[in-house]
């Protein structure tokens, strides 16, 4: 008997798969055959390829910064020391001083005596009797120096001229090799001088010692110091690090590493980008500061031989420091890029830029420590200390005399950093020491003052700050701070 198969619940679906009709893609073309290159390395990419990355973000160093701040509070007192040494018996009268004052960075409205009487260990105010026909009977009022001031001055002449002249004589002609035409303006020289350790009258004491390296040439743009036709034998090279060499028994880390390795300064991190560009940078050949490059040099050449300029002139300063400002003065005579300062913040394995006080420094890294301290110390770094050591006295006589009690050694830096305000306050841009020599100060023309002669423009018209100059010195006077000075003949 045959058995009927109930229609179980799957029999609704179909018998065959369902198919799903999708609509053909269009034909497209056939590609062409693509051939795959070896990768490049870095040997293969052109010196075009390599172009210089846009200035990175400044990091500041506070070690360095204390440094440029340190400088910054001195400079005041190192300008008019350079003024008052200019003549021959040490003082300037006090209307005379009147048309450095922006040589002295002083702003318009601000009187110049209390900036004076901050350092009574260097400056001193006097009265002396006046030939001068249009006031026979009144006395005039001057500024001169100290006895600590002159044996100061004196032993760094001294010091000049018998033991280091040969070392300054090395400066210059190291100065004048990395030029084109072995020439430099003396006005010029005159910027960069006090950083190197020279003298003003450099060209009146060191140059006529040495006939066989230096002589003078007229141009039309002034005087001209250049080398002897032959020139002499160039000097020793720079060593490629001044950092002492380490010993075997120091850290692992001092070792010589294995892997192209980019020194930093501690606590300077650099981009992925910016780190690879200064090490292909690094990886460049040595480029001779001396040795001008060839006209169909590369950027990165160029750039290479800009920062050996810039490191061999900061190794030659006295403080391994110097303004930015000095450096764009040899701007075409050393062939330096027109964004100098973009170049230094873009090498910071080299360089460092402090923006501390009214215009910004420039250091060579490799000569300081973590700590800011110099690793080989200058002979001439003795008048700076001596310097300080006079300006602290007069801080701290001037305390005593105003409390009454001497204050003890490690004085807080108040006044300093009061001159330092005042200095940024200021409207205007100091002058360097080469003014001196474009504007007729540093010679024997102002020993004849008329009238109101030596007074800056528009200062002369000015009532308030004659009447706040009138009242300094009534009350230097009564604080017996000007001496009766009868010994001296102003005029």
């Amino acid at each position: 008997m045959g058995l009927a198969m109930a229609p179980t619940s799957l029999s609704f679906l179909p018998a065959q798969p369902l198919r799903l009709h999708l609509p053909k893609p269009a034909p497209t073309a056939p590609r062409p055959p693509t051939v795959r290159c070896a990768a490049k390395t870095a040997a293969d990419v052109p010196a075009a390829a390599l172009r210089p990355l846009p200035p990175p973000k400044l990091v500041r160093c506070p070690a360095l910064d204390r440094q440029a701040a340190r400088a910054s509070r001195l400079r005041f007192a190192r300008k008019l020391l350079t003024l008052l040494l200019s003549k021959p018996r040490g003082f300037l009268p006090l209307r005379v001083l009147h048309r450095c004052r922006r040589f002295l960075g002083l702003p318009r409205r601000r009187p110049l005596v209390p900036f004076v009487l901050r350092y009574p260990t260097l400056f001193r105010l006097f009265q002396a009797p006046t030939s001068s026909l249009l006031s026979p009977s009144l006395s005039t009022l001057a500024v001169g120096l100290t006895p600590a001031a002159r044996a100061l001055a004196a032993d760094l002449a001294a010091l000049r001229g018998a033991e280091l002249a040969p070392t300054l004589a090395a400066k210059l002609h190291r100065l004048l090799l990395m030029t084109p035409r072995r020439s430099l303006l003396v006005s010029k020289v005159a910027h960069i001088a006090p950083d190197l350790g020279l003298a003003m009258d450099f060209r009146a004491t060191l140059c006529p010692r040495h006939p066989d390296i230096f002589t003078f040439a007229n141009t039309s743009h002034g005087h001209a110091l250049q080398l002897v036709d032959p020139p002499p034998p160039p000097p020793a090279p720079l060593p490629p690090s001044l950092r002492p060499a380490a010993q075997p028994d120091d850290r692992l880390i001092d070792r010589p590493r294995r892997f192209p390795h980019l020194p930093l300064r501690r606590g300077l991190n650099l981009r992925r980008a910016h780190r690879d560009y200064l090490l292909r940078f690094h990886s460049l050949p040595e480029v001779s500061p001396f040795e001008p490059l060839p006209e169909d040099a590369s950027t990165e050449m160029a750039e290479r031989r800009a920062c050996a300029v810039v490191r061999e002139v900061l190794a030659m300063t006295v403080e391994k420091r110097t303004l930015v400002d000095h450096l764009t003065h040899f701007r075409r005579d050393f062939g330096l890029p027109n964004r100098l300062r973009a170049l230094l913040v873009r090498h910071p394995e080299l360089f460092y830029v402090s923006i501390k006080g009214v215009r910004h420094s420039v250091f060579l890294v490799e000569a300081f420590d973590d700590d800011g301290r110099l690793l080989v110390e200058d002979e001439m770094l003795v008048g700076r200390d001596r310097l300080e050591e006079l300006v602290r006295e007069g801080k701290r006589i001037r305390r005593a005399e105003k409390n009454g009690v001497f204050a003890v050694d490690g004085d807080s830096d108040e006044d300093g950093e009061e001159d330092g305000n005042v200095m940024e306050g200021s409207l205007e841009v100091d002058g360097d020491f080469g003014d001196l020599f474009e504007d007729g100060v540093n010679g024997e023309d102002w020993n004849e003052v008329g009238d109101g002669a030596g007074v800056e423009e528009g200062d002369e018209d000015d009532p308030e700050l004659n009447a706040m100059e009138e009242l300094w010195v009534k009350k230097a006077v009564a604080e017996g701070l000007v001496d009766s000075g009868s010994e001296h003949d102003v005029w």
